[in-house]
């Protein structure tokens, strides 16, 4: 019995060394995206190309109701030749409504093209500080508090954001200290 205790007692101490000698940290890449001036540009690019994009659709919506109150209003006195063009007409432009929407917004669409081609590169940036900062530090582990990874405590001590900007030479703002 007493080397039953003994052992685990020797289980214990071995699992609780090695689990200190694991060395990890914790960034925040949302914060480190935010105090980035090319990633908020290029977001700011992104949200000016789908401003615009909604302003099209809205004209386009307008036209199309337009279209329709006048059809509405005149179909009784239309031939069936011109209620069946009109009616065509209007149907072909909620087509090419749905389709503009389709190719702007939808999955694979522009924006979505856009904004890969944008952001990417800035997020590998970010990845490279990442992978060179646990590189340096010997870290084992890097988790994310940005991301999926639901982190319900995290000690500042740990918090490598700042650092992550060094590396990428972007000078830490004022807007917060990663551990928000």
């Amino acid at each position: 019995m007493k080397n039953i205790t003994l052992l685990a007692a020797a289980i214990f101490t071995f699992i609780a060394i090695g689990a200190n000698a694991q060395k990890f940290a914790y960034v925040d890449t949302e914060y480190i995206l935010d105090q980035m001036p090319e990633y908020r540009g290029a977001q700011k690019q992104l949200n000016d190309l789908a401003k615009d994009w909604e302003t099209e659709i809205v004209k386009m919506k307008s036209e199309i109701e337009t279209l329709y109150k006048d059809y509405r209003a005149e179909r009784l006195i239309l031939s069936e030749e011109n209620r069946v063009q009109r009616e065509k007409e209007i149907t072909e432009r909620e087509k090419k409504l749905n389709e503009f929407k389709k190719d702007k917004f939808g999955p694979g669409g522009e924006l979505e093209k856009k904004r890969e081609q944008l952001l990417k590169p800035i997020q590998d940036k970010v990845f490279d500080a990442i992978q060179e900062l646990a590189k340096d530090n010997a870290l084992d582990f890097v988790f994310d508090k940005a991301g999926s990874t639901t982190m319900l405590f995290t000690n500042p001590n740990y918090d490598r954001s700042d650092e992550v900007l060094e590396y990428l030479g972007v000078a830490a703002g004022t807007s917060g200290t990663g551990d928000e």
